[in-house]
């Protein structure tokens, strides 16, 4: 189990699986109609990816940069995913409105 952590081999096990669910949600919004949409759900994943890859890069003992870029990648996937979020909830106020 050391090693898995060590050489970061559990965050490529972290990305498989999100690669899975991602996969798994958009076959069933697209047979359904229900969930998160294909394109919404990719950058909320992205977003997970990112830190996923910065936890990888520092446990395999990466330079710097790496974590850098990953880190950066992961929060502009989130900005993204924030600001198409907020511009749909602008166009149809009633749907969050509690």
């Amino acid at each position: 189990m050391n090693e898995w952590f060590a050489s970061g081999r559990v965050a490529d096990l972290v990305l498989v699986l999100m690669i899975a669910e991602g996969l798994v949600l958009a076959i069933w919004h697209l047979r359904t109609g229900k969930g998160i949409a294909p394109v919404d759900l990719f950058w909320r994943l992205a977003a997970g990816a990112g830190l996923a890859l910065a936890l990888r890069s520092v446990l395999a003992g990466a330079a710097w940069p790496w974590t850098a870029a990953a880190l950066l990648f992961s929060l502009v996937a989130h900005l993204t995913d924030l600001h198409r979020d907020w511009r749909r909830r602008e166009d149809s106020p009633k749907q969050y409105r509690q």
